[in-house]
């Protein structure tokens, strides 16, 4: 099976006085269809990891593969290419735009990517809201909503383009049991009934335990669980 994203010796280093290493010789291949965690104690790195895979930070050192090709060298525009179109992102706090109802948050990477028509945007939004039980609530503002529901939000969001890969940082960190549950079990779901990847970092040793598997790391390091 070939990767959808791969890493060789990737390395991340804030240049400082005194330099900090966040991540350090990472080499993994992640295949379609996988539901990874990322776990490690806090500062382990887990989070900088992510950024680097998704692209939002650069790294100091290595290689970054997502579907074959190699990021390096690739322009800022090509990066955020990449990241609309092959990316899906949710974060802990689910980051919606208050000024906008539920629906235009989740067309706004429709809008940027500009494959679909007003009404295709319209029609897509409306279906993946109503797939994640939020059909009563189109027309609302992020802030008429409940933590979870919001956080469903930014999940039919991340899937607004189709990307294959999902990544999740922290995704049920500011939720309760209740609504973490629910979560997991949406991406869960995207992975088993979707085909879609989902990397996760997670705190939540009970999500860490149901993923397909687990990457651990310590002190910006792989390491054994």
């Amino acid at each position: 099976m070939s990767a959808l994203i791969e890493t060789r010796a990737l390395t991340r280093v804030l240049p400082a006085a005194v330099p900090v290493t966040l991540v350090e010789d990472i080499s993994l291949a992640i295949g379609a269809g996988e539901f990874v965690a990322i776990t490690g104690p806090s500062g382990s790195g887990k989070s900088s990891l992510l950024y680097l895979l998704g692209l939002l930070d650069k790294p100091s050192a290595g290689a970054l593969m997502i579907e074959g090709r190699d990021t390096a060298g690739l322009s800022e525009r090509e990066r955020a290419g990449i990241r609309l179109a092959t990316l899906g992102f949710v974060f802990q706090f689910h980051f919606l735009l208050p000024e906008f109802t539920v629906r235009e948050n989740v067309e706004i990477p429709m809008r940027r990517l500009g494959r679909l028509s007003a009404a295709a945007m319209r029609e897509r939004s409306t279906e993946l809201l109503s797939a994640l039980g939020l059909a009563d609530h189109l027309d609302k503002r992020p802030d008429q909503l409940s933590g979870g529901q919001r956080q469903r939000v930014a999940v039919a969001r991340s899937l607004a383009n189709d990307p294959p890969l999902i990544l999740a940082d922290e995704p049920t960190g500011s939720l309760d049991s209740k609504n973490s549950e629910q979560v997991f079990a949406i991406l869960d779901a995207l992975v088993r009934e979707r085909g879609k990847t989902v990397i996760a970092v997670t705190h939540d040793t009970e999500m860490a335990a149901k993923a397909s598997r687990r990457i651990h790391l310590v002190d910006g390091r792989l390491a054994d669980p």
